[in-house]
């Protein structure tokens, strides 16, 4: 299977680094109580790093407005996911706890502020790609069981002409969604060169480590950026 990134969202943000990671043999379960202490030690850490007035612009979350700016996206009106699940913890509400995998996703996300979703892979059936809508393309929003067309010239993250995420970093679909059955994941993490690289590099070392440890899988990692924007995988 491959994953691309269409050379445009490049030209807009030079600086931008995908890292995939593929997830193979998971073994899921129910949140534990030592999974909810992880979880809830990120939410604490957010909140004492940063406040509610100053998230628009903390460089942490701004770079992320920028880069949804410069391919044509409001990021207030379609907030990017890091953004919002910070929001709402910052406010003192805490994440709804979903299962392990979710829940621990979730955790190096906060930790890291860094765009991090989970793909299970036994719904993807076409190659997976980064890049504007065309006609044809439609949505399954979350709970939902009819699908929902998309106009042309929206960027998206889809596999063939079904979108998993929609304005590019702001609402996963139902398709995709990672439960207790998930065996097989699609891991894509969104981080900038520069300054914000190691964030990505060391969000990647904790997934990594999650993936062998806690759920007794295996992986393969990619990396995709301007120079070399596409990648094949096998699971």
């Amino acid at each position: 299977m491959k994953y691309t990134v269409d050379p445009w969202i490049f030209e807009c943000n030079p600086n931008i680094i995908f890292a995939i990671v593929i997830g193979k043999g998971l073994k899921n379960s129910e949140t534990s109580e030592s999974d909810t202490l992880k979880l809830e030690a990120a939410e604490h850490l957010l909140r004492e790093r940063v406040s509610m007035d100053v998230i628009k612009t903390h460089p942490d979350f701004l770079v992320y407005r920028e880069a949804l700016t410069n391919v044509g996206i409001n990021p207030n009106k379609f907030m990017n996911s890091v953004e919002a699940m910070g929001k709402r913890v910052i406010k003192g509400d805490r994440l709804p706890r979903i299962n392990a995998l979710v829940d621990l996703c979730n955790k190096l996300s906060l930790e890291n502020v860094i765009s991090l979703g989970g793909h299970d892979l036994a719904d993807i059936e076409d190659d997976l790609m980064v890049r504007k809508t065309i006609e044809g393309d439609e949505f399954l929003p979350f709970g939902s069981e009819l699908f929902e067309q998309v106009p042309p010239g929206e960027v998206v993250f889809t596999s063939g002409s079904k979108i998993q995420t929609r304005q590019w970093l702001w609402r996963q679909s139902e398709l995709g969604k990672m439960t207790l059955e998930t065996k097989a994941v699609f891991f894509q993490l969104v981080g900038f060169k520069g300054e914000h690289l190691h964030k990505i590099q060391g969000t990647v070392k904790a997934l990594e480590h999650l993936i062998e440890d806690r759920f007794e899988g295996a992986y393969e990692t990619f990396y995709v950026d301007a120079n070399h924007n596409e990648i094949e995988f096998d699971y």
